[in-house]
């Protein structure tokens, strides 16, 4: 352990450092011309406006200077855009110029396709991502893995609904937790696409082992969706006041510790046994073992966990509670879906394409609350100007996407829930980017539709809903990378009675 004199010795050597580092990037840039910028402390840059949630901090300071703001966190630039027409040329004409990924000391996983920097590694990880593992023949061949894991959570619904019928039958509601219910189903579908098993649930073959790695996801979710003081301020980083990076650490290891365990495990049972994105990753790289290498795998495997199991959650868990408070809706939808698919079978993935109003209640969802409010952080690779601002290499990039898709001079009543504005082609040409855009778009986009659009249908379609209460649901947001809900949605259920004997089958 280290006395005080020591600490204190550390402490002002580090102070110096990051103060000299200061004065250096002032005096770098104060012959560039940057965009408007609140006023900024020492050391802390404007570190200090930052409140929770941070989408809502960024939208009051761009309402004060303007649709393109430069911010410093600690030393680290910033530029905040909060302008649809900036945002496309920033992934249009500039697409290149932020093709890189923020290198943030807390996100230990930065070999993931999402986090790494623009480069050969990148191209190839996301070639192996867009053509051979979510190409439309590739997303055909997994629809099954989704539809059983789906009807598995309706099944689950009903035996649990009908434990209680003493208490007044079908006609009784009962109380579910349904973010929880929701996130279940979304890991347990990628982990079944990745790995061919499950992590909630019956056959769990070792429950500790799960239990730790579900805690490490958790995890994984809380550090990477705050903004944490420790990725700006060194100083902060190397005294760890609040354990932030040992936990981030251990997280970090424990999740690419379980992904090589199911590689090793999935090789050794002969691979092709189960037809998983790993099997499939190993038999390629019996040809090309340099391109489908563990590591490669591991971290392709780690990238779709992560990325395809909160942000769909969060969207289908918004959508459910938008729908609650607008009860017309939910039954316009339910409506459509009965005409289409009827009562006598369940919802299937191939209906979706016939069921173009349950589409637009998830856009019209995306729009008000996307699954990544900011999107991504990229990074200037190089110094560019941008609407007559000089734009330091370096500078991470924050597009605030949810003030744009709520902009009046885009969209008509944008506060309001609408689906009706999607229908037949209304807002082709009106900017949206829940997904972002250019080359660093979310390669899973078509993955992520189907999966939220069955799981929705298929509660719509199988179960009445309704709120706790008299009162709307509460539609605070939360603080985090995925958005989600301050208040996890708590919802009443009961199954349709028109569809009892279907779920009596499932």
């Amino acid at each position: 352990m280290m006395d005080n004199l020591s600490v204190n010795i550390i402490v002002s050597i580090l102070l110096l450092i990051s103060i000299t580092a200061l004065l250096h990037y002032r005096s770098k840039n104060n012959k560039k011309k940057l965009p408007p910028s609140p006023p900024a402390l020492p050391v802390l840059g404007h570190l200090h406006l930052l409140k929770k949630p941070l989408h809502r901090t960024l939208i009051n300071i761009s309402c004060q200077y303007g649709p393109v703001t430069f911010l410093r966190f600690g030393a680290r630039p910033a530029l905040v855009i909060s302008s649809h027409t900036l945002a496309e040329q920033c992934f249009t004409t500039h697409d290149m110029s932020f093709s890189n990924r923020v290198q943030l000391p807390s996100v230990m996983l930065r070999n993931m396709m999402g986090f790494v920097d623009y480069g050969s590694y990148w191209r190839s990880v996301r070639q192996i991502a867009t053509v051979e593992l979510l190409s439309n023949q590739q997303l055909q061949a997994t629809s099954d893995t989704r539809a059983e894991e789906i009807k598995d959570m309706v099944h689950q619904l009903f035996q649990s609904h009908k434990l209680h019928e003493n208490s007044g039958g079908l006609n009784y509601f009962k109380r579910l937790h349904f973010k929880e219910i929701i996130f279940k189903l979304t890991m347990n579908v990628m982990l079944m696409l990745i790995a061919g098993k499950r992590f909630y649930g019956d056959k769990i073959e070792d429950v500790e082992e799960t239990q730790k790695f579900r805690e490490a996801i958790k995890g994984w979710f809380e550090l990477t969706g705050t903004a944490n003081v420790e990725d700006f301020i060194p100083l902060l980083r190397i005294l760890d006041l609040h354990g932030v990076m040992k936990k981030m650490k251990w997280v970090t290891e424990l999740i690419e510790e379980m992904a090589q365990k199911i590689i090793e495990e999935l090789r050794q049972e002969g691979i092709g046994k189960r037809k998983t994105l790993i099997s499939s990753m190993l038999e390629q790289g019996k040809k090309d073992s340099e391109k489908y290498s563990d590591f490669v795998i591991r971290n392709i495997a780690i990238n779709f966990l992560l990325g395809g199991t909160e942000t769909s959650a969060n969207t289908i868990e918004w959508a459910m509670a938008l729908l609650l408070n607008n009860p017309d809706i939910l039954q316009k939808g339910r409506a459509k879906i009965d005409a289409q698919v009827g009562n006598q079978r369940l919802i299937q993935e191939s209906d979706l394409n016939d069921l173009p109003y349950l589409h637009c209640i998830i856009s019209e969802t995306l729009r008000l609350y996307p699954a990544g409010p900011l999107l991504l952080p990229h990074e200037s690779r190089e110094e560019i100007s941008l609407r007559g601002y000089d734009i330091p290499k370096g500078t991470m990039l924050l597009v605030n996407v949810y003030q744009i898709q709520r902009d009046p001079e885009i969209w008509e009543e944008p506060m309001k829930f609408k689906p009706e504005r999607f229908e037949d082609g209304r807002s082709n040409g009106k900017w949206m980017a829940p997904f972002g855009m250019g080359r660093r778009k979310c390669p899973g986009e078509a993955l992520a539709m189907r999966q939220m659009g069955l799981v929705l249908g298929s509660l719509i379609q199988c179960f009445d809903w309704e709120r706790l209460g008299s009162e709307p649901v509460d539609l605070s947001e939360g603080s985090g990378l995925t958005l989600p809900m301050a208040t996890p949605l708590e919802v009443m259920y009961r199954p349709r009675h028109i569809m009892t004997d279907v779920l009596l089958q499932v």
